[in-house]
C-alpha cells in the first residue's frame, strides 16, 4: 500500500459519524476501511458539545483503524450549513518562465490572484473551486498545465464559511489527535459521485436527507449555483414514532430502520412486531402500515419545504429532476413518494462499493474523489492520511506471530509440569 495514494475522509453528521479509508488507483478508488459511531455532540447539524464530539470523532476513526490495522493521521473534512457563501471570482497572472509554459507555480499564483477581494472579518475563505482556465483567451479549459501561453486567467467560485463555525469543527478534529489535510463543502463532494455531467448542465436538485438536517444543492450549467440546509431530518420522524406510539426514542429508531416505510401504498399490515410503551410494562403490537402513516406525513413536510424553499431562490424549473442520497433515503417508497408529491424525475443515488453501498456512505466517498480531483487541479499537496504507524503495528503482529509458532513445545510441558507440582504441595 502507498501511503500517498490513500486517503481518509471524515464525514460529522448529527445521528452518526462515518470514516472512510481510500486508496486511489489512478482514477479508480478502492475502499479498504469504514468505521462508523453513534453522534454525540451535534443537533442540527451544528456542534454543542465539543468533548462529546470530539470522543465520538475517535470512536469512528478507531473503528476504521482496526479494520485495516494502520494508524490514520490526517483526514478530509466535509463541511456544510447555511453559513456557507458562493462568489464567483476571476483571477489574471502573466505565465512565468522563459518558456511560457504553465505549471503547477502559475495554476496556485492565479488561485491566489482570485482571492484578492474584500472579505469580512467574521468570515473565512474555505476554498476556490476553478471553473474554466483561459490562456491567451481561449476559454473552457479545464487543465492548462503543459500548455503555452503568456496570460492566464481563472474564473471559478470563491467559497467562504462563518470563522466560528469553522473553526470549532476543526477544532474538534485536531482534539480528536486528527491533522485536517484539507476541508472540502459537502454539497460539491456529493455532486462529484451522486450527479452525472448531464444532469449538472441541465439543472438538478441534490438533496441530502441525514438525521437531523436536510441539505440541498442546486447545480446548473454544470456548477454549484446554490447550497443551503434545513434543520430538519430522519430524527424527526424518529420523534414522531415516539410520541405518537409512546414508545421508547431507541426503539423507534430500531422500527424505522427495519420496518420503516416512506409510502403508505408499499407498506404491509402482516408485517408486524412488539415494541415497549411508555408508562407500562406491557408490550404492545404495531404493523408496517402504523409506521408508514407516520413516515409519509413527515417526508411529505420534508418535501414540501425543500419545494417552498426552491421557489423563495428562484427556482422553478429542474429539467435534471432530483437526487437523493443520505441515511434516511436507503428507506423503501422514499423515490415513488418523492416523484409523487414533487412531480419531478426523482432517484436515489448510493455509492458502488464494496462495504460502502448504501446512501450513507455517498458523503465519504465524495470527499475522497473531490479532494483526489481537487488537488490534481490546483497542484496542491495533500498531507499523508497515514502515519508510520501501521509499520510499526506490521512488525509487532509480525514477531508476535514468529514468537509463538517458534515456541519450544518442551517449554510449555515445563511450565504445565511446574503448575501440577506446586499444585501436588496441598495433598502431600
Amino acid at each position: 500500500m502507498n501511503s500517498e495514494d490513500v486517503f481518509v475522509s471524515l464525514d460529522i453528521g448529527t445521528s452518526s459519524i462515518k470514516t472512510v479509508i481510500g486508496e486511489m488507483a489512478g482514477e479508480r478508488l478502492n475502499v479498504i476501511g469504514v468505521g462508523e459511531a453513534s453522534s454525540y455532540g451535534i443537533k442540527k447539524g451544528a456542534i454543542v458539545d465539543i468533548d462529546a464530539t470530539v470522543r465520538s470523532i475517535g470512536n469512528a476513526v478507531e473503528q476504521a483503524e482496526r479494520m485495516v490495522g494502520i494508524n490514520i493521521k490526517s483526514v478530509i473534512v466535509g463541511i456544510s450549513g447555511n453559513h456557507i457563501q458562493l462568489r464567483s471570482c476571476h483571477g489574471v497572472v502573466a505565465v512565468s518562465g522563459e518558456s511560457h509554459e504553465i505549471e503547477n507555480e502559475d495554476i496556485a499564483r492565479v488561485i491566489d490572484a482570485a482571492q484578492v477581494m474584500s472579505v469580512p472579518p467574521e468570515r473565512e475563505i474555505v476554498d476556490v473551486i476553478p471553473e474554466q482556465f483561459i490562456v491567451d483567451g481561449v476559454d473552457e479549459i479545464h487543465d492548462p498545465r503543459g500548455m503555452i501561453g503568456v496570460r492566464l486567467e481563472m474564473e471559478g467560485t470563491l467559497i467562504t464559511g462563518s470563522k466560528t463555525l469553522l473553526h470549532n469543527l476543526l477544532r474538534c478534529v485536531e482534539r480528536a489527535g486528527l491533522t485536517i489535510s484539507d476541508v472540502c463543502l459537502q454539497p460539491l463532494a456529493l455532486g462529484s459521485v451522486a450527479l452525472s455531467d448531464d444532469e449538472k448542465n441541465l439543472g438538478v436538485a441534490l438533496i441530502d436527507i441525514g438525521g437531523g438536517s436536510t441539505s440541498v444543492a442546486v447545480f446548473d450549467q454544470g456548477t454549484l449555483v446554490s447550497t443551503f440546509e434545513l434543520p430538519i431530518g430522519g430524527n424527526h420522524i424518529t420523534k414522531d414514532i415516539s410520541i405518537i406510539q409512546k414508545i421508547p426514542m431507541d426503539e423507534a429508531e430500531h422500527a424505522k430502520i427495519k420496518h420503516g416505510v416512506a409510502y403508505l401504498g408499499a407498506a404491509s399490515d402482516e408485517d408486524t412486531f412488539t415494541v415497549s410503551q411508555i408508562g407500562s410494562d406491557k408490550k404492545q403490537s404495531l404493523n408496517q402500515e402504523d409506521l408508514a402513516e407516520i413516515i409519509q406525513a413527515r417526508m411529505e413536510e420534508i418535501f414540501e419545504i425543500i419545494r417552498e424553499e426552491l421557489q423563495r431562490i428562484g427556482v422553478y424549473d429542474l429539467p435534471g429532476g432530483y437526487v437523493f442520497t443520505g441515511g434516511v433515503t436507503a428507506m423503501p417508497g422514499v423515490a415513488d413518494l418523492a416523484a409523487h408529491h414533487l412531480d419531478s424525475s426523482v432517484r436515489i443515488a448510493s455509492p458502488d462499493y464494496i462495504g460502502v453501498r448504501e446512501p450513507k456512505y455517498t458523503a465519504c466517498i465524495g470527499l475522497i474523489q473531490f479532494a483526489y480531483h481537487n488537488v490534481k487541479i490546483q497542484g496542491k499537496e495533500i498531507a499523508a492520511a497515514i502515519g508510520p504507524e501501521h509499520e510499526r503495528y506490521e512488525a509487532v503482529q509480525k514477531q508476535h506471530k514468529q514468537k509463538k509458532s517458534k515456541q519450544d513445545p518442551k517449554e510449555r510441558e515445563g511450565v504445565t509440569t511446574k503448575v501440577k507440582n506446586w499444585f501436588n504441595l496441598f495433598f502431600d
